[in-house]
């Protein structure tokens, strides 16, 4: 696995090119992608362009930036020019878009080398990737068990090495999550830190576009990259984005760091528990005072979403009729066209969330579920809120489990949103929230540690993680693909 500063070194120093760097993320691809189907499209030529335009600056004796001519995969729900868009949804089969996501356009200005499109649980919904509409990807370190969901390719792709870092989408734990179940770094910024324009929306209060890496480093330098104001995103945040190379210490003395002691318990597998211990003990060790913190409202996270993002979910896909893009199915009039439509192109789970979120916003249950739940959603910050005044940094697991066997999860929907239990407060607070890597369980699967901090303190978690990754070794082992 190389790294995005090893990468442009090779690149500035002539020892390799754009195209060669290229070529061989390519030909990893075509080799593993069988097996663990991380893409659902594959844009070589492009990527290939894109190579020969940074090797054509670099003969010219031209200095190139950071990101110029590293590999990187983007989750399938963000909007790309001339190159299909699906959101893992038979709706949106064959859908091009004619224009460019935010993020996507500034990976394009900033010269990186967009290999392809991932695959996710259907418009983001699901904890496994098994939701998509098309293909069920594969963890890499056991290939019969779920990579994590929604971002479930592009955590793959990075563990596989199918890509140097990429880019996913969060909503409830959607980066995070399986950054854990694959061993990788994930990401989740403060809300509004990152544009949301172009990316196609599930729940809009609380998505958010995040990096997935092998490193705190690289993650760093990506975030830093798609960060920034839009004026296309009226929640985008007008702040100044920070270097965040000069968080990259390893000096963590007097650094206050927060035990969330609901996260530890029932649920909570002990293997996981013990590998989160042990990572809170090496922080420890790097100097950072650490003490228990309750978040009493922490447990109603799950509830909560499961209101609010259905009810933002059953809005935002109102505008998949059949009529202004996507398949249509063939009706004798306007109403069976829609509901015909909608039956065949939407996936079960689809379905289960826009019925729930319809039904919470219901006339009579409004007030009853849907404001509850935002209500509730102010304690939860409130918690947080209080837990920052006494520490800087929150720490938990980042899922109860390592990764599952696919199928294990899918009769039983309850089951399955319980994987999300740690994450999903973060969104709902809109805080930047991190996993990284901090063990493996008796099977060799990855266990995430989960890094939480205050509203645009991204630099925070930067500080902690890399540390962390300076100080242990986790975060370079690799899956045996053959």
């Amino acid at each position: 696995m190389a790294s995005i500063s090893q990468l442009h070194k090779q690149l500035i120093n002539k020892e390799r090119s754009a195209v060669e760097i290229t070529q061989e993320y390519l030909n990893t691809i075509e080799k593993l992608e069988p097996q663990i189907k991380s893409y659902l499209h594959i844009t070589k030529d492009l990527a290939l362009n894109s190579a020969q335009k940074v090797d054509e600056k670099i003969a010219r004796g031209e200095e190139i930036g950071t990101l110029e001519g590293i590999p990187i995969a983007v989750k399938d729900n963000m909007s790309t020019k001339g190159i299909p868009t699906t959101c893992g949804s038979k709706i949106l089969e064959g859908f091009t878009p004619s224009y460019e996501s935010t993020v996507t356009q500034k990976l394009h200005d900033q010269g990186a080398v967009i290999l392809g499109k991932t695959n996710l649980d259907e418009f983001a919904m699901g904890s496994s990737t098994e939701n998509s509409g098309y293909q069920v990807t594969a963890n890499p370190w056991d290939t019969t068990r779920v990579p994590g969901g929604s971002s479930g390719g592009s955590a793959a792709a990075v563990a596989a090495d199918e890509c140097v870092v990429s880019l996913g989408s969060d909503t409830g734990g959607s980066i995070r999550q399986p950054a854990s179940l694959c061993g990788v770094v994930g990401l989740k910024p403060t809300y509004g830190l990152v544009s949301r324009f172009g990316l196609v929306a599930y729940a809009s209060s609380l998505d958010q576009i995040g990096p997935f890496a092998h490193t705190v480093e690289d993650a760093g330098i990506l975030l830093r990259a798609i960060a920034g104001y839009d004026s296309k995103d009226s929640t985008s945040l007008k702040v100044e984005i920070p270097d965040y190379s000069k968080s990259f210490t390893t000096d963590l003395k007097g650094l206050k760091v927060g035990i969330i002691r609901e996260t530890f318990g029932e649920g909570l597998d002990n293997v996981v528990a013990e590998a989160v211990n042990q990572g809170i003990k090496e922080l420890e060790k790097l100097g950072a005072q650490v003490k228990e913190i309750s978040c009493p409202r922490f447990r109603y996270g799950l509830p909560v979403y499961y209101i609010i993002a259905p009810s933002e979910a059953s809005a935002n896909l109102a505008r998949y009729d059949a009529v202004k893009y996507g398949i249509r199915s063939k009706a004798d009039n306007l109403m069976d066209m829609y509901t015909q439509t909608r039956a065949q192109g939407f996936g079960k789970e689809v379905k289960r969330r826009i019925m729930l979120g319809t039904y919470a916003l219901s006339a009579g249950y409004y007030d009853a579920y849907y404001l509850k739940a935002q209500k509730v959603r102010t304690l939860i910050k409130q918690d947080f809120d209080n837990a920052f005044a006494d520490v800087d940094v929150l720490i938990s697991p980042t899922s109860p489990t390592t990764a599952f066997k696919a199928g294990e999860k899918t009769d039983d929907p309850l089951t399955m949103y319980l994987s999300d239990l740690m994450t999903i407060p973060v969104n709902l607070a809109g805080l930047p929230g991190m996993s990284i890597p901090c063990g493996f369980d008796g099977q060799n699967l990855p266990i995430g540690m989960q890094l939480i901090g205050n509203v645009l303190r991204e630099d925070v978690l930067f500080k902690v993680g890399y540390a962390f990754q300076q100080a242990t070794d986790w975060h370079t082992k690799s899956p045996n693909l053959g």
